[in-house]
């Protein structure tokens, strides 16, 4: 068996076995978010004037940026992507008075670095297999990146607290042009395998 034979089979492997841990944490409710935390940082921030600037503090939450009494604010997700945001992080978003948005990270959580394996999601984005756990992340970091489903990435998650989304700080190439024929099967057809 060659070593792109060999680094195939490892990847449906890998898959196959994300799909089982996926149907698992669904069955017992594990892959939420902590929202606790996030509702605990929000009592933290605050909408105030700077001169003539809007300045509205908020958590970010993986996808959006929530503000003072729970208001929901996009954020470009190539600025999430290179700015290397993670859930949890303190932003402050500057309104200014001809309506320019400009987003600043304020207070990062505290961040562990892993490794893990690019895949495509039930819902047709991307997320990384990594430590057993599955992280959803943008899709900007990706393209950037030019990552491909079997790559390895290296991933940022909160250190203390449970996530479901990850910030993508690199990727590495598997070289294995193959990887792109793997796709997610549920656990009936595991077990018809």
């Amino acid at each position: 068996m060659s070593e792109e034979e060999k680094t195939q089979k490892l990847i449906e492997h890998l898959v196959k076995i994300r799909n089982e841990v996926d149907i698992a944490l669904e069955d017992y409710n594990l892959n939420k978010k902590d929202t606790s935390t996030i509702k605990n940082k929000l009592n933290d921030v605050k909408e105030y004037k700077e001169d003539e600037d809007k300045v509205i503090e908020g958590i970010f939450n993986g996808e959006i940026m929530i503000g003072p009494e729970e208001k929901q604010y996009s954020i470009p997700s190539n600025y999430i992507s290179k700015s290397k945001i993670i859930e949890g992080d303190k932003l402050k978003l500057t309104i200014k008075p001809d309506g320019t948005f400009v987003y600043k990270q304020i207070e990062l959580m505290p961040r562990k670095r892993t490794k893990g394996i690019l895949s495509k999601s039930k819902d047709g984005g991307f997320e990384v297999l990594a430590e057993g756990k599955t992280y959803k992340v943008q899709k900007a970091s990706i393209t950037y990146y030019k990552g491909e489903i079997g790559d390895e990435v290296i991933i940022l998650v909160p250190k203390n607290n449970n996530s479901v989304w990850a910030g993508v700080e690199n990727i590495i190439k598997s070289g294995n042009k193959e990887n792109k024929e793997i796709k997610a099967i549920s656990l009936e057809e595991l077990k018809n395998n």
